[in-house]
């Protein structure tokens, strides 16, 4: 089985010296990484900036990216051959319009900053999904939680949604411990109470295991 997994956040470059980013460490997709390679699987690991070291098992392929574009080059390589694709990944949806040569200098109270669309690396890569992939998405919610992330499960065309709520407690970007809700597209949750990353991605694996080989066609 050989399986696409994307992690870390994306930083768009405004200029040499500043980025737009965000708070992803890594943590939960370099986890799931770990957990395929452990469950026999070939796994490519596309990571976006991250100070976590290469993991070190050697069934773990990791391309580090920095940018949406570099992610999404790099992903649409791999999906191809990928059985199972998942995107853990919290990919910049902007970036700015125009990258500065030098560095930005302080003038006046304001900065206005074009931004444009990135593209949308889940859902593009979704269009072209064969009935025979399986595809994972993460959605970390802070509002409608449920209600956002089965619209997510249905337009990028995932198999499984795994939803993250920044309002629990230990759970979300930063922590070595996470709490998720499991969608399908038969409507069906799955809950894992808060535990460890490295636990909770032993338990993904075996669901994601358990469900491509009785897939929901609905």
């Amino acid at each position: 089985m050989r399986v696409l997994i994307t992690a870390g956040p994306t930083y768009e470059p405004l200029d040499p010296v500043r980025f737009i980013g965000n708070r992803s460490t890594g943590k939960m997709g370099y986890a799931l990484a770990a957990a395929f390679a452990a469950a026999g699987a070939e796994v490519c690991l596309v990571s976006g900036p991250s100070a976590l070291p290469a993991p070190a098992h050697s069934a773990v392929h990791l391309t580090r990216v920095e940018t949406a574009a570099e992610m999404y080059a790099a992903a649409a390589a791999e999906a191809p051959a990928a059985d199972v694709w998942v995107f853990a990944a919290a990919v910049a949806d902007y970036r700015p319009a125009h990258v500065v040569a030098e560095k930005i200098k302080k003038a006046g109270d304001t900065l206005t900053l074009e931004l444009v669309k990135n593209v949308d690396i889940a859902a593009t890569l979704g269009q072209t999904k064969r009935t025979e992939q399986f595809a994972v998405g993460f959605a970390l919610e802070t509002t409608n939680e449920l209600a956002h992330a089965r619209d997510k499960l249905h337009r990028k065309n995932f198999d499984l949604v795994v939803l993250n709520s920044l309002r629990d407690a230990g759970a979300g970007f930063g922590h070595d411990t996470n709490k998720v809700s499991v969608l399908d597209r038969a409507g069906r949750v799955v809950t894992f109470d808060l535990m460890a990353k490295a636990d909770l991605a032993t338990e993904l694996v075996r669901l994601v295991l358990a469900r491509r080989a009785a897939p929901v066609t609905t």
